[in-house]
């Protein structure tokens, strides 16, 4: 039964992540190869973090990959991400994947593919529009 959710890369964004899927009582496992990334997790996560190499195939599958509903895609390579993002869709079949790119230019890497793109840019760019025209 796929009832986890995997956050691979414990930056800001996949420790808040952590924490809100946790919070929404989710099976939360977080990984990242640097044991010291893990600092940047809330004192109240109450996940399982795993200090792995998220590109080695057996580390995945160790970390519940076969069964995960959702996965969050955060490291800070783009080229990771896209490779893991198609990892998960043709391989592990799993259904939900969120993949952040820092380039918008990525996006066709990931057409045809069950991979939804988050671009911190986009989001950034688009807060910083609403604020002005807030202020006109």
């Amino acid at each position: 039964m796929r009832n986890k959710t995997i956050i691979i890369g414990c930056g800001r964004l996949g420790a808040a992540a952590a924490l809100d899927a946790y919070k929404d009582g989710g099976n939360v496992i977080i990984m990242d190869q640097d044991p010291d990334a893990f600092l940047r997790l809330a004192d109240d996560f109450g996940g399982v973090t795993i200090v792995a190499d998220s590109t080695d195939l057996p580390s995945l599958e160790k970390a519940g990959i076969k069964d995960a509903k959702t996965v969050l895609i955060t490291t800070g390579n783009d080229n990771t991400n896209v490779f893991l993002a198609h990892v998960l869709d043709k391989i592990y079949e799993v259904p939900h994947i969120y993949v952040r790119f820092d380039d918008p230019d990525r996006k066709p890497l990931i057409d045809g593919y069950n991979v939804k793109a988050i671009y911190p840019f986009e989001l950034s760019f688009g807060n910083l529009s609403d604020l002005r025209k807030g202020d006109e």
